[in-house]
């Protein structure tokens, strides 16, 4: 007959597992209870915001319009600016599930604390760019700072 206590989890073991199951019920048992909120980031003032419209081009190029000016402020080249890309993929796909087209602008802010958001007015969406890292948030400032640019 083989030895079977060696296939046995030992009890140590298990009385461990289930302390930290029972306690993370409890902590956001409690969390629920006293009303808790993860931290938002802090308020801050808009130095910055504008109305930008994205088109895609037959060639997989996106034009960056201003908005409600309808100026060609910017053209993202394809296979360039993938962050950008992802973030739009994500905000037109919640889009396109509520009907809405691609007519009405999004909303590009400058945070007096340095942040950088993008907002979808339609659908209420909100995106912190800064928590992806200074070089993928720095492709929105470059499209922020396209809208101040004359002619481009």
């Amino acid at each position: 007959m083989p030895d079977s206590s060696r296939n046995q989890v030992p009890p140590a073991a298990l009385f461990g597992a289930a302390v930290l199951v029972v306690g993370s019920l409890l902590v956001v048992g409690l969390a629920r209870l006293t009303g808790y909120q993860p931290m938002q980031p802090d308020t801050s003032a808009i130095v910055e915001a504008k109305d930008v419209r994205f088109e895609d081009r037959a060639d997989g190029a996106v034009l960056v319009y201003s908005s409600p000016q309808n100026r060609l402020v910017d053209t993202l080249e394809p296979g360039t600016n993938g962050f950008v890309r992802g973030v739009l993929r994500g905000l037109v796909r919640e889009r396109r599930a509520d009907r809405i087209g691609s007519t009405p602008p999004f909303r590009l802010t400058h945070w007096a604390n340095g942040r950088l958001s993008l907002d979808d007015p339609s659908t209420g969406r909100h995106v912190d760019l800064e928590v992806f890292g200074a070089t993928n948030s720095g492709a929105f400032a470059d499209i922020l700072n396209a809208t101040d640019r004359p002619g481009g």
